[in-house]
């Protein structure tokens, strides 16, 4: 039994120093605290549709795009899979250097059915060290388009699930920037991005509408909440996606009408592809 109230029973304590999370004499300060809060809340979120996979799909398969140090794929594996004879987390990520380290980490905690992998991701999409099939897609945090991309992953993997906590995103902005000008006029709306400071805000915020109406278009029933308080951190949005192939015509016409609507038509390939 941990001597830390805030750790959860088995968790294991060497992970959490390696991760920097507690520090070398074991103990946990207000910064590890609140990010290990964030994680086990996360968690909350994506136990049950593990155990769904595991019970009723053929892929317990997590790939977690854009790892980084892996904290998550850790977490995961510490908590739910150790104790299971099946299921597996693949981490991808470009910098070869943390790949190195996550799978020393990984092999130290004998923790062998974690899977590291240095690929960009047009390469995991056609990697053969990675199944047609796929359980969850993760990706958190992943800036700019990255999740974006590990949508796009997940589409081609045929992903039974979604879990997505995007960070900073500027491609969206940009085009409302490059078309604001032959915009304004033609369409009261874009008074709403009009203002640079706006036009920032307003483009994080669509592009995760587009994301969510693109997942919906390809048969994923979306749900959007916030993964913490707002206190804590202003990248909050918790994008959870299942595939239930549902309807799929309604959220693509809208997704067409949205991008025409606000001047994004640039994008059509990025969202309706």
């Amino acid at each position: 039994m941990t001597l830390i109230p805030e750790i959860r029973p088995g968790q294991s304590l060497e992970l959490l120093k390696e991760l920097h999370i507690l520090t070398r004499d074991g103990k946990l300060n207000q910064d590890s605290r609140r990010k290990l809060k964030q994680v086990y809340h996360l968690y909350q979120f994506i136990e049950p549709l593990l155990k769904n996979l595991q019970e009723n799909t053929d892929s317990s398969l997590v790939v977690d795009h854009g790892a980084g140090k892996s904290y998550l794929g850790f977490i995961l594996y510490d908590l739910f899979f150790k104790s299971l004879s099946s299921g597996s987390i693949f981490g991808i990520e470009t910098r070869n250097e943390l790949i190195q380290k996550s799978q020393v980490l990984a092999e130290n905690l004998k923790f062998d059915r974690m899977k590291f992998l240095n690929l960009s991701v047009q390469e995991s999409m056609t990697s053969t060290e990675i199944p047609k099939d796929v359980g969850m897609v993760t990706a958190l945090h992943a800036c700019d388009t990255a999740t974006d991309d590990a949508i796009d992953f997940g589409l081609k993997k045929n992903a039974k699930y979604f879990v997505l906590v995007p960070c900073c995103q500027a491609e969206v902005a940009s085009e409302l920037r490059k078309n604001k000008g032959k915009m304004i006029g033609k369409n009261f709306l874009t008074e709403i991005w009009r203002h640079p400071i706006h036009t920032r805000e307003f483009g994080s915020h669509i592009t995760n509408i587009l994301r969510c109406l693109k997942l919906e278009a390809h048969g994923y029933q979306v749900t959007v909440t916030e993964l913490v308080g707002w206190e804590h951190s202003m990248k909050n949005e918790l994008i959870i996606a299942e595939y239930k192939d549902l309807p799929r015509r309604s959220a693509e016409d809208k997704l067409k009408l949205l991008l025409s609507e606000i001047g994004l038509s640039g994008l059509e390939k990025r969202f309706l592809s």
